[in-house]
């Protein structure tokens, strides 16, 4: 029999590829009482996961889940391309900089030629291979353990080397920005590292599409009024644009 966390993750799965379970399915599948399963339901609706129903669950799809770094960049790549030609035009020459692993910071790292005497800071491994002959960059890589499909690094090695230095600007990724949770992702050491980047940045800088607003998921990497500058397009919601400007965090409008 699995253990409730690793039932629940199945159940999850499930929903996520069906778009929807029932309690009746679950109950026979893993031979244990329909109470069982609704406190199952319950705790991940709890999450965000998924939306009770009769008799079952739904798929919330306002949930922010994990995914492939490949498949992220099939997404709103010309968007992308163009978020990551405006942000790197924040960054000037003898920056000290971190780069956050993703599709959009990578779109940040493609477009620092010509830039010089720069140190760039990364936890993705596709960021660092993007850097790796550009003259006039140092790159440094956290180390760690590496995310299955997202080719980015976490732990606490990764942790502590970022603590020894200090950084101009962290240019940082986005799975889900809502107003209220803020920004999160959903993987927990993901979260940690982000955490120790800006902890140790000057400036910390957003850089994400609007289709990441009115999202969130499980783990919390920062409130809003952490972030100094978000760099977006117009897609944001107008009253992400309202409280964000209240709170004192530039935004960069990308059409």
């Amino acid at each position: 029999m699995p253990s409730t966390s690793q039932r629940r993750t199945e159940i999850l799965e499930f929903i996520q590829q069906h778009g929807k379970g029932e309690v009746a399915y679950f109950t026979d599948h893993y031979e244990v009482s329909a109470v069982t399963i609704r406190n199952d339901l319950n705790y991940l609706e709890k999450k965000g996961c998924v939306t009770r129903c009769y008799g079952g669950a739904t798929l919330n799809n306002q949930f922010t889940f994990d995914r492939p770094l490949n498949d992220k960049k099939q997404l709103h790549r010309e968007i992308k391309s163009l978020l990551g030609k405006r942000a790197a035009q924040l960054i000037e020459d003898g920056d000290t900089i971190i780069i956050d692993s993703g599709s959009t910071t990578e779109q940040v790292a493609l477009n620092l030629q010509g830039k010089k005497n720069l140190i760039v800071m990364t936890n993705g491994i596709n960021v660092a291979y993007q850097l790796a002959n550009q003259p006039d960059i140092e790159v440094m890589v956290s180390g760690g353990q590496m995310r299955e499909n997202s080719y980015s690094l976490h732990g606490g090695c990764g942790e502590s080397l970022l603590n020894h230095y200090r950084f101009n600007k962290l240019f940082l990724g986005v799975d889900g920005f809502d107003k209220q949770a803020g920004i999160t992702t959903p993987h927990s050491g993901e979260a940690a590292i982000n955490r120790n980047m800006i902890n140790v940045a000057q400036q910390v800088i957003a850089v994400t599409d609007s289709s990441k607003f009115d999202r969130q998921s499980y783990c919390l990497i920062a409130k809003a009024e952490d972030i100094d500058v978000l760099v977006t397009d117009s897609g944001i919601p107008d009253e992400y644009v309202e409280q964000l400007t209240q709170l004192g965090v530039e935004i960069i409008i990308v059409d």
